[in-house]
């Protein structure tokens, strides 16, 4: 698997879109640590870019290097190796490098700026490590959709669509629903459906870091009661953790029965 995720790797790290996509977060994290005063308002800024950029690169790089990589890996698959071996150190191959890239990206500024010794540093790490678990969920994700779809087309249309369900349509269902029973308890339920969309709870676990959960208003409390926890952390990151995990298991599930 590790070599199958090398030239995953090193093939990615080839392309220039790599490269485009390291550059902007270069860029976009320089122009705003370094033209703002106030690091709270260039994190904020940049959560909103990453929050919908992130996932929809990732979604984009994955079913695009499912497709573009089909032949080899039916190639691979007549040899003496594991279909997980195989899907996994592809799906690791384009996940990492697009991590590293966002990783980088914004690290360099950040250490040029001396947030080192800044008091946030903990709030740029955690826009960092939310980054890099959304790349890996809508890389895992995308993967999911290629792997279901032989058509080309019908595979980027589901998986733009999956992107633009989880970033805007949820969102807009969401609010409706809270409107709808806005004469019930709505604790549990804000909590569970924030839970079912990786983008809202990565949203919401740097907005708490941030410490200005009261621009959310009662759901703001309700959130900062619960995710602002060290208890609420760590189910926060178990959540994410699963959205990583389930993805990939069904990858292997469908990769193993899937007749290429």
């Amino acid at each position: 698997m590790f070599k199958i995720l090398k030239y995953s790797f090193y093939d990615l790290m080839r392309s220039s879109w790599s490269y485009v996509y390291f550059l902007f977060y270069l860029g976009l994290g320089s122009v705003l640590l370094f033209l703002n005063n106030d690091v709270s308002k260039a994190v904020i800024t940049l959560m909103n870019i990453i929050v919908v950029l992130t996932p929809l690169i990732g979604t984009i790089f994955g079913v695009m290097y499912y497709y573009n990589s089909r032949e080899f890996t039916e190639l691979l698959l007549a040899q003496p190796l594991k279909r997980s071996t195989i899907f996994i150190g592809q799906y690791l191959g384009v996940a990492i490098s697009l991590s590293l890239s966002l990783v980088i990206g914004l690290g360099i500024p950040f250490l040029a700026y001396g947030l080192l010794q800044s008091s946030e540093i903990f709030n740029f790490l955690s826009l960092i490590v939310v980054g890099a678990f959304l790349t890996f969920i809508f890389v895992a994700l995308a993967f999911n959709i290629a792997l279901s779809n032989e058509n080309k087309i019908k595979g980027f249309g589901y998986a733009i669509l999956m992107w633009l369900f989880l970033a805007v349509i949820y969102d807009g269902l969401f609010l409706i629903s809270l409107v709808m029973l806005q004469e019930y308890p709505l604790d549990k339920f804000s909590l569970v459906a924030t839970m079912f969309n990786p983008i809202d709870l990565s949203r919401i676990l740097i907005l708490l870091k941030l410490d200005i959960s009261a621009l959310l208003g009662y759901t703001g409390a309700v959130f900062q009661k619960f995710f602002g926890t060290n208890f609420g952390m760590v189910i926060s990151f178990s959540v994410l953790s699963l959205w990583v995990v389930f993805p990939i298991l069904r990858i292997l599930f469908k990769s193993k029965r899937k007749d290429f």
